[in-house]
């Protein structure tokens, strides 16, 4: 915590000038500059161009051993930035309203702490500075180019920021962490005609509106109530004019779970329910659903590891069990591959203006969390080196 504590002017820095200049997936060109750039500059063997814009470096032990992952990711999100602050975003519609800012800051923080104290002695360290986590599967395109070969990571952590927790507190669980997170559209095709007349057409809106309803009773009535399930529409278009029916109407949604059984249950619940609906309408409608990001599991064993490093890590932050989320994260596909423990970090201190959520317009975070993330991060990379040696040693 001391060395971290040391970088708090650097990382504010760093964390500010990446906030002014928001990139989203797979256009985090400068960003991925800047990273590489002082990596090389630590001396570390630095690739980029992995997963399009990502960016992996790694710092060599002495001898053989273990590679452990620290992976941040770096895209920021398509919606205007309403914060008054000097640091407040520059490019119009983009913004850091998800802390992927800090995530990189954090990490490049970890990469300078972890050089300066020397090659390890056993075992590798794998920083990855990933693209693309909001809604475009960054993680899964770096796995195709192969970040967890050459080396292979033997396993892997990263954080969120929260503003939920207080500075200088982390919160994780085992198992079923974050929700796997799909998406989907609804079109309805009915028959237009005066709305009037409504008996001599097919209303699409009529016909969507109860479409919305018996959608939620799959998750009330169709899965059992101890496995979580989550359908929202988020959008809904359709209709020409106050005076006639609509003949089509889409709408799009998502849908989340903490079940890999149940999240492959789903779609067919849902086609189900649609036809059943559009047919007492005598409407037709169509479902194009779009699996995306898995469920994160947190590694049982790993997760008894991070709480008890977190515990020995002198002045270090607080933790405390989570609750699972029903948030998509493409950690998931790394966890698929590998075993890992992902964890929230808090960035909130009681303050209105640091309290707002995640992908407000006015999200914003207390930079005295920066250290505290650094410092697990790093800390998780060198007690795991250690405790790999022991092992063999003995």
């Amino acid at each position: 915590m001391p060395l971290a504590r040391q970088l708090q002017p650097k990382l504010s820095a760093w964390r500010r000038d990446l906030h002014r200049h928001p990139e989203i997936g797979y256009e985090e060109h400068r960003t991925s500059a800047i990273v590489a750039e002082y990596l090389q500059q630590l001396g570390l063997n630095v690739q980029t161009g992995i997963g399009q814009t990502g960016v992996v470096a790694l710092l060599e032990g002495k001898q053989p051993g273990p590679t452990i992952g620290l992976r941040a990711d770096m895209d920021a999100l398509p919606i205007q930035d309403a914060k008054q602050v000097e640091y407040a975003s520059t490019v119009p519609g983009k913004a850091h309203l998800c802390g992927h800012d800090a995530h990189t800051t954090m990490l490049m923080g970890a990469a300078k702490l972890l050089t300066d104290i020397g090659q390890p002695e056993y075992g590798n360290i794998k920083f990855i500075f990933q693209p693309a986590e909001e809604g475009l599967a960054g993680a899964e395109a770096m796995i195709r180019d192969g970040v967890l070969d050459n080396p292979a990571v033997d396993w892997i952590t990263g954080l969120h920021v929260f503003p939920g927790l207080p500075v200088g507190e982390i919160s994780i669980c085992k198992g079923a962490a974050f929700a796997s997170a799909d998406f989907f559209t609804i079109t309805v095709h009915g028959q237009s005609g005066h709305a009037a007349r409504p008996h001599e057409g097919v209303d699409a809106i009529a016909a969507a509106a109860q479409m919305i309803t018996a959608l939620q009773n799959i998750c009330s009535r169709m899965v059992n109530p101890l496995d979580t399930a989550v359908i929202s529409i988020g959008r809904i278009e359709g209709g020409q004019m106050a005076t006639a029916l609509a003949d089509q109407v889409q709408m799009s949604g998502t849908v989340r779970t903490l079940s890999a059984s149940v999240r492959q249950q789903i779609p067919e619940l849902m086609k189900r329910v649609l036809d059943g609906v559009a047919s007492s309408f005598d409407a037709v409608v169509e479902l194009d659903y779009r699996m995306s990001y898995p469920v994160v599991h947190n590694d049982s064993q790993l997760v008894d590891f991070l709480t008890r490093t977190c515990e020995q890590l002198p002045d270090g932050p607080q933790w405390t069990v989570m609750q699972p989320s029903t948030g998509g994260e493409d950690f998931a596909f790394y966890v698929q591959q590998v075993p890992g423990a992902f964890f929230r970090l808090g960035t909130g201190n009681g303050s209105p203006e640091y309290a707002y959520p995640l992908h407000h317009p006015r999200f914003d975070l207390d930079e005295q969390a920066l250290p505290y993330g650094v410092a697990m991060l790093s800390a998780l990379a060198l007690q795991g080196l250690a405790v790999s040696q022991n092992v063999r040693d003995n």
